[in-house]
């Protein structure tokens, strides 16, 4: 029998991997197999600290970098990403769980805040105004805040950091990201990454741990932002401790996406794509589709195309096995996969009919795999908590409306704002619906709206904490801190003499 330790995944400081000294770890899982096969170290106060010094040694070397060499390592570090992608979806696999497909999928999406950043000139310069008084120029520069804190979740392990330091570091700035303690690899592999494409050392460093190093950002007085995405009552945490700490914040909580369907609706479109965005990447993500407003009398069609379409999902291993991949993998953890196991347990308690259930799924040859089977759920009250909280996995509940007015009221109605969908012929409901539905986030015949990069992402109410969204412009307003400057430039042959009075702009 082997009697071989783990290897501990350690943080990235100074440029290299940076070896922990706290004694403190966790485990990491492979969801697929049930076994732990790595250790996660868990930084004490004295790598915390470190970690940030190292940023801000950083910053104060990138912030002289011109524009354009700025740019030039960002291209480079596009081109590696672009070249070796496979690489990190692979790691993303192993420690997440998700399909190398979907792995590969999320890549792309945050390749697309890369290659917004590349064109970051553009988008950090400032205004012009001469002879705004006689003789007096005003103008504005856009520089960056320093050294930026990003904590990010496990559903997303490459995508949701590519959300945000793209455009931190594109900006001038220096970032200290604070992985999922659950799938810790993917930042240690960007890291390296970034060192390829000729970043500095420190302008990308990585802190590994849990609420310690959390905190220890947050009341850092050298970090001068935080970018989170998480759950609801996590974010809602992140936002008030640094804010009270005098740092901006972006913090992007949970949801409870809804889908409105009408009776016009293609129904063989709305169950695809039912199935696509309530079951893809096994639910375990915030823009995923939990609750489909059914407007009657198309129900119980939908329904029995849904149990269809679920009958013929491959659920397995995420990695494949003998070339062959599977549709989706396990969920994260065998803690998550039992909280949403009791989430289906409070539907059933509450009246709700449980169409098809997921619970207890074992899949042969990984019996001990963090697997739960795709659920779908009808009649589930509203009053359920099944129905009103984030639930995070592969259940897709019903709710049967009678009328348009009904459904967008219900959206309304929730705590959460995040994204949402219409699935219509009627262009005119359609443009209702956009206009009165109360969420960040809409989709029109498109089931997970997450804007393309040049636009940003983020909701409304209990989903989004902060001003400022994710990426696009919304993204390099909040990693910029502007100054207006004032200037004017006496002419040798006159002298404006003293006047003590208000000064006037003619």
């Amino acid at each position: 029998m082997s009697t071989t330790e783990p290897r501990v995944i350690s943080h990235w400081i100074d440029g290299a991997d940076s070896p922990s000294s706290s004694g403190r770890t966790a485990p990491v899982y492979n969801p697929a197999t049930g076994a732990v096969q790595a250790q996660v170290a868990l930084a004490d106060q004295a790598e915390i600290d470190a970690a940030i010094e190292s940023a801000q040694r950083g910053y104060q070397v990138w912030k002289t970098y011109s524009i354009a060499k700025r740019q030039t390592v960002i291209f480079a570090f596009r081109e590696l990403l672009n070249a070796r992608k496979r690489e990190l979806a692979e790691i993303i696999t192993a420690e997440h769980g998700k399909v190398v497909s979907d792995a590969m999928g999320e890549i792309l999406r945050g390749q697309e805040v890369v290659e917004l950043a590349t064109g970051f000139p553009h988008l950090i310069k400032g205004a012009f105004s001469e002879n705004a008084s006689t003789g007096v120029d005003v103008y504005s520069l856009k520089q960056p805040l320093g050294v930026v804190g990003i904590i990010s979740p496990f559903n997303f392990p490459a995508m949701v950091p590519m959300w945000f330091f793209p455009v931190a570091i594109a900006a001038g700035n220096a970032v200290v990201l604070k992985p999922s303690e659950k799938d810790p690899s993917a930042a240690l592999w960007l890291a390296q990454l970034w060192k390829e494409a000729g970043l500095p050392d420190g302008v990308f460093t990585v802190l590994q741990g849990d609420k310690l190093a959390v905190d220890g950002l947050l009341h850092s007085p050298v970090v001068q932002s935080i970018s989170f995405v998480g759950s609801t009552p996590i974010a809602q945490y992140i936002y008030e401790t640094a804010s009270k700490n005098g740092k901006r914040v972006q913090a992007l909580g949970g949801a409870k996406n809804h889908m409105l369907v009408l009776p016009d609706a293609d129904l063989d479109l709305v169950a695809d794509q039912a199935v696509n965005a309530g079951y893809g990447a096994a639910g375990e993500r915030c823009m995923a589709i939990s609750v489909v407003l059914a407007v009657e009398p198309v129900a119980d069609e939908l329904i029995a195309k849904v149990s269809e379409r679920i009958a013929n999902l491959r659920i397995g291993n995420g990695a494949g096995v003998d070339g062959v991949e599977p549709d989706r993998g396990p969920l994260i953890t065998d803690v998550h996969r039992d909280k949403v196991a009791s989430y289906v347990d409070i539907a059933e308690a509450d009246g709700a009919k449980i169409v098809v259930d997921g619970r207890g799924l074992k899949i042969d040859g990984h019996e001990d795999g963090f697997f739960f089977g795709p659920t779908l759920i009808d009649d589930i009250p509203i009053t359920s908590r099944a129905y009103t909280e984030e639930i995070f996995g592969p259940v897709l509940s019903v709710v049967r409306v009678q009328t348009f007015q009904e459904g967008l009221d219900l959206i309304n109605s929730g705590e959460f704002g995040n994204g949402t969908a219409i699935f219509t012929n009627d262009g005119g409901a359609a443009r209702r619906f956009q206009s009165e539905v109360e969420v960040g986030m809409i989709g029109i015949n498109v089931p997970i709206p997450v804007p393309v990069a040049y636009h940003s992402f983020g909701g409304w109410k209990a989903s989004l904490f902060g001003d400022a969204k994710a990426y696009g412009v919304h993204g390099f307003d909040f990693f910029t801190r502007e100054k207006a400057i004032t200037s004017r430039w006496l002419d040798p042959a006159t002298h404006g003499g003293i006047n003590l009075g208000f000064p006037q702009n003619n």
